[in-house]
This record gives structure tokens, sequence and C-alpha cells, in this order.
């Protein structure tokens, strides 16, 4: 089995398995779970998240080529690391959205927008989790409820900081860090996405001023050289320089008969028609008339 069979077959269970750990963490952290319920909550967290380590494994050890496959599929050890991120796959039915323009560019946009609005929803949540988790009962800590913690959440990952709730742990703060750099990633796509719809709205009806990809332009290549295959063909090719297709009867329209005035004598000779005995021709039979 290679690792595109191994994938596919993989990919559904593993999105089951997403939503059991979301749904167990957060049964976990949401309702304080004590004794039986925190240990089956916390079985059900342990091996989704083993699954996802072992799938990440597995399909490394059944790359070709495993350090490139480790450069190309960074994405796949976010999903690993963090389980419920694979959930943002399923938002990929938003990038169709009905009416919309099938550029390329806009197609890309929508893309990013979506994908990156999905993870940062799921990251805020899941940092809400893990600050909840890790603050609840330290001593002289602020975000001791769910509610403070998702206000703490989308202050921080949009990098506004009020300051009226801070960590006091160690995980918290980690957790802190982490939603900053997925703040300011937000904000850039963000900002980016915005930008690159403006331009392609100030560009409208304008197409002649921008410029030609890289694709356009090997696809003119291409059919100028469909175009051009007809006029080297074999005859042409072996046509001789200076030479007319074939030679043409005498005849025949534009026919040029060669001049030969140089010698009177010539039979093609243009001039005066000579007599057999060597007088010239005074109009009748007489000698030299």
């Amino acid at each position: 089995m290679d690792e595109h069979t191994w994938h596919k077959r993989t990919q559904t269970p593993l999105i089951i398995a997403s939503l059991a750990y979301l749904v167990a963490y957060s049964w976990r952290v949401i309702g304080d779970l004590q004794g039986l319920a925190w240990t089956i909550a916390s079985i059900i967290v342990f091996v989704t998240w083993a699954m996802f380590i072992a799938d990440y494994l597995v399909r490394l050890r059944l790359a070709d080529h495993r350090r490139l496959w480790f450069r190309k599929h960074l994405p796949a050890l976010a999903f690993a690391l963090v389980p419920v991120l694979r959930l943002v796959r399923l938002l990929r039915f938003l990038t169709h959205i009905p009416g919309m323009k099938t550029t390329a560019g806009g197609v890309l946009r929508t893309q990013i927008l979506v994908y990156g609005v999905g993870a940062s929803l799921i990251l805020i949540y899941i940092a809400s989790l893990a600050v909840l988790e890790a603050e609840r009962h330290a001593p002289n800590a602020s975000i001791t409820t769910f509610d403070i913690a998702i206000w703490w959440s989308c202050v921080t990952v949009t990098t506004t900081g009020y300051g009226d709730y801070t960590p006091v742990t160690g995980a918290g703060r980690w957790v802190g860090v982490g939603l900053m750099f997925g703040g300011v990633a937000l904000a850039g796509v963000i900002t980016a996405t915005l930008a690159s719809w403006v331009l392609e709205r100030a560009a409208r009806d304008h197409d002649d001023e921008e410029p030609a990809t890289r694709a356009q332009l090997r696809a003119l290549i291409e059919r100028i050289d469909a175009l051009a295959l007809p006029a080297g063909s074999a005859s042409a090719a072996h046509r001789a320089p200076g030479t007319n297709d074939a030679p043409r009867d005498a005849g025949a329209p534009g026919h040029v008969t060669p001049d030969t005035d140089d010698d009177p004598g010539s039979p093609g000779a243009i001039g005066p028609e000579r007599h057999p005995s060597g007088f010239g021709d005074g109009g009748d039979d007489r000698p030299g008339g």
C-alpha cells in the first residue's frame, strides 16, 4: 500500500476521530469532570490523539521520498498536533459560493478566507478550553469560567490586549503565545485577501492592462506552434529556393519566352523573319524586293 491509498482510506475515520476528540475534550473541561467521567473523557482524548500521530508516522514511512514529503505536508503535522484542525476540511463546500466569479484569483481568495477563518475559530475554541483547564484551579487565577476564557481568547487573538484577564500559570501563558502568533497570521490573511479583492475590483473592465500569466503565455505559444505546423510541410521543406513549384507550359498564361535578340539566327529569335535566300523580304518574291 502506498501513501496516497493509505491517506484516502483513513481520511473519513480520522474526521470522525477529530469530532470525538473535540466532544470529549469539551466535556472534560467545560464540565470540570472528576473521577470516572474524567478518566473516560481523557481516554477518548488520548486514543484519538494517538490515532492522528500514528497516521502521520505511517504516511511518512510509506512516502517514497520522506524528506520531500515532510516539507510538502506540513499541514499534516499540524493536524497531528491539533487533531480538531482536520475539521477545517469540512469547510470545503463553503469555497464554492454560488454566483461567485470563478477566476483563479477569486477561487484562491475564497479558499484562503474560508480556511483561515475556520482555523481561527477552531483555534480560539481550543485555546479557550486549554487556558481554562490550566487556570481554573490555580491560585489567584482570573480565568475561571468558560465565558471568561472565550473573551480572553478573542482579545488575545485580535492582538487587542485589554489586560483585564491574564493567565498566571506557565501552561496558560504558552497558550497565549500561540494565540498571539495566530492572531498576527489571521490579520495578515484578512489584509492580503481584502487588498487582492480591491485590486481586482479596480481592474475590472480593464483587462487589457492586466499582466499576462505564465500559463497564458504558455498556451499562446502552444497555439502559435500548432498553427505553424502546416507551413512546414515536407513539400515546402524540400523546395529549392527561388524556384517555382512546377515548370509552366509555353502557352500558359504568364509564360515568358526567353529573349534571344543577341542571337538573331537562333530558332526562337524575335525580330524580322528571314527569307530562305538570305535577302530581305520586300513584300514579294523578287530578290531584294
